[in-house]
């Protein structure tokens, strides 16, 4: 069990005199996530695909590779543009999760396809397939695609949707169609496949005082789990049968590397928030990461007793809007956001608890964010801190002039 207030005396002396707000990363923490994420397949013979969005920070994307050794193999990028920048600074083997069909990314595949690299971006459909076949058969090169499967969980047929809305592909017919008629095209071939299942990598299943809100999502995810399972595998066989050289088969996300890790269909299972552990990623009852990045506000009123206010904090995360995303003010222990007011563009007013060290104007509060990547964002550098020292300051995609989304 974490002491946070003797953490945060700690991270106090550090931050002393620093302006704020700032970002910071503990390297212990974040490298006992990587040690930890690759010791999930140590029996799978499974490798770990690294999705960058959840880091934005190349020279933190370079550690996990660093300290994971060969356990890590590929990125999973976000957009094209992206790619291209992690393949300027030397990373290989990337797959774009998301679909893009504007010409800009379509001239960007085809350059770094010329120039050797291994780049393949994600298709759920004909249309997109045919605009890649029309980009690559014009520059005389084939142009790498990645099916994507939906593996959300439907009970009861179309009556239920638990999971993501990505693609209409879901069924092995549904997956040999796509295959088969991507087959007759020219310039562009499927090689991999991603099925990712998020209302099982996502969703917190062991949050403290709700014992059968937890027993519920598991046993939703014990049962989502043997049906994708099982449907994952037919498509995977399926497609193979078709001819098509299916080199990749990525599965998964931080909260199911362990169910992933034993689907014999799968060939990489995919992690990210894991290195970063933020608010959604605590509470997982397979998994258990340490949250290593965080940010600092200062404090810069004291409007009433049992209240303290810090200077900024608005980063709320993204998706449906709800108490969970906002930023979860982690040390000292114990503050609590007013209902009323929760984080704010400019300032974010806190309720204190009296278990917690005096706060003193100037004084840091630290928060995380509740999702990972969008973290950095925010700010142009996130420092280092490795034990009781700030051992190094490195820049975010931000801080390196780059916005992708």
């Amino acid at each position: 069990m974490v002491d946070w207030n003797q953490e945060y005396i700690k991270y106090r002396t550090l931050l002393k005199g620093q302006r704020l707000p700032l970002a910071f990363v503990d390297l212990d923490r974040f490298d006992d996530n990587v040690a930890y994420v690759a010791a999930t397949q140590k029996n799978s013979n499974k490798t770990i695909r690294v999705a960058s969005k959840s880091i934005r920070c190349v020279d933190l994307i370079r550690r996990v590779f660093r300290k994971g050794g060969d356990a890590y193999q590929g990125v999973l990028a976000f957009t094209v543009e992206e790619a291209a920048f992690l393949i300027e600074n030397g990373f290989d083997d990337i797959i774009v999760a998301y679909p893009s069909v504007q010409a800009s990314d379509l001239e960007i595949l085809v350059s770094k396809t010329k120039a050797c690299s291994r780049l393949a971006l994600m298709v759920d459909g004909m249309g997109q397939l045919e605009i890649m076949s029309s980009a690559g058969e014009k520059a005389g090169v084939i142009l790498e695609a990645c099916m994507d499967i939906d593996m959300s969980y439907r009970p009861v047929g179309d009556f239920t949707h638990i999971g993501v809305r990505r693609s209409p592909i879901r069924t092995v017919e549904d997956a040999v169609e796509l295959a088969q008629q991507a087959s007759r095209l020219k310039g562009v071939k499927i090689n991999s496949i991603m099925g990712y299942e998020a209302q099982i990598a996502s969703v917190n299943d062991d949050i403290p005082g709700k014992g059968l809100k937890n027993s519920l999502f598991r046993f939703i995810k014990r049962r989502s789990i043997n049906e994708l399972t099982g449907r994952r595998q037919r498509v995977v066989e399926a497609i193979r049968e078709t001819g098509l050289e299916i080199e990749v088969v990525n599965g998964g996300g931080s909260g199911s590397l362990v169910s992933t890790g034993q689907d014999q269909s799968v060939t990489e299972v995919t992690a990210g928030s894991a290195f970063f552990a933020p608010g959604l990623f605590w509470h997982f009852h397979e998994v258990k990461f340490k949250p290593s990045a965080f940010f600092a506000l200062q404090v810069v009123r004291k409007p009433s007793s049992g209240i303290v206010t810090c200077q900024g904090g608005g980063y709320v995360g993204s998706g449906a809007v709800g108490q969970e995303k906002l930023p979860p003010p982690v040390m000292p222990e114990g503050l609590k956001y007013l209902p009323l007011e929760g984080a704010g563009e400019v300032q974010t007013p806190l309720i204190i608890s009296k278990k917690g060290p005096e706060l003193s104007l100037g004084d840091p509060v630290i928060f995380q964010h509740a999702k990972a990547g969008e973290l950095c964002e925010r700010f142009n550098e996130l420092q280092l801190i490795q034990g009781d020292k700030i051992v190094d300051r490195v820049k975010t995609y931000r801080g390196e002039g780059r916005a992708f989304l």
